[in-house]
């Protein structure tokens, strides 16, 4: 497995992924538009023989030295093999090399394995959203990472 940027040409098959595990989903022109930003960092990860296939992706963007990752993923017939851990690590080091100095971002206050790991990746928790999440309607616990 490899993990390199998403393309244009990934957007319809991660768009896919995401309308089949999220209750609000971004939208195919939301990853488009983000791949055309600057301040944005967008992974996917594939498997060796076949870039093509999309196992799981992920995203942030930065201002100044702080950011936030608004979507991690791995398509569900492929969790539990260590994708996402492998893709969180490689946005972080994609975000020391822009010097960004602290990470953050929102998790369903259920979702047990996304805890558990951004916490094995050091993230702490800093905050409660009330009701953030719709469909259902659930609290976002903020996390927090400090990679200087």
């Amino acid at each position: 497995m490899k993990i390199r940027e998403m393309t244009i040409k990934d957007c319809d098959r991660v768009s896919e992924i995401e309308k089949a595990t999220f209750s609000m989903p971004w939208s195919r022109d939301n990853f488009e538009g983000s791949i055309l930003q600057e301040n944005y960092c967008l992974l996917v990860a594939v498997p060796d023989e076949d870039e093509d296939d999309i196992l799981g992706y992920c995203c942030f963007y930065y201002v100044l030295d702080e950011a936030e990752i608004p979507n991690v993923c791995v398509r569900e017939d492929m969790r539990g093999r260590g994708i996402a851990l492998r893709m969180m690590n490689e946005l972080i080091n994609r975000a020391k090399k822009l010097e960004v100095k602290d990470m953050f971002l929102e998790v369903r206050a259920g979702n047990e394995p996304a805890k558990a790991l951004y916490s094995k990746l050091g993230f702490k928790d800093v905050g409660l959203r009330k009701g953030f999440y719709e469909l259902p309607k659930e609290d976002a616990i903020i996390m927090r990472l400090n990679i200087e």
